[in-house]
């Protein structure tokens, strides 16, 4: 299965049914887990899928900064 690594996360895409979805997991136990379900990143590109799970983590990590600053 390929998946991607990205400021702590793994993320990894998978077809459901002609489109993809991405699930997302934290790597370390000081990050947040995301509450979003795969089923909302239904993208019809792979590409675009993991743009948006990118995007997302960057939104939950800047919550987190803000929240601890």
């Amino acid at each position: 299965m390929e998946s991607y690594r990205y400021r702590g996360y793994q993320i990894e895409p998978r077809r459901e049914w002609s489109n993809w979805c991405v699930s997302v997991y934290p790597t370390r136990p000081d990050l947040p887990i995301l509450r979003q379900s795969t089923l909302h990143t239904l993208m019809p590109r792979k590409d675009d899928a993991v743009t948006e799970a990118k995007q997302n983590i960057d939104r939950i990590l800047s919550n987190r900064d803000t929240w601890f600053s």
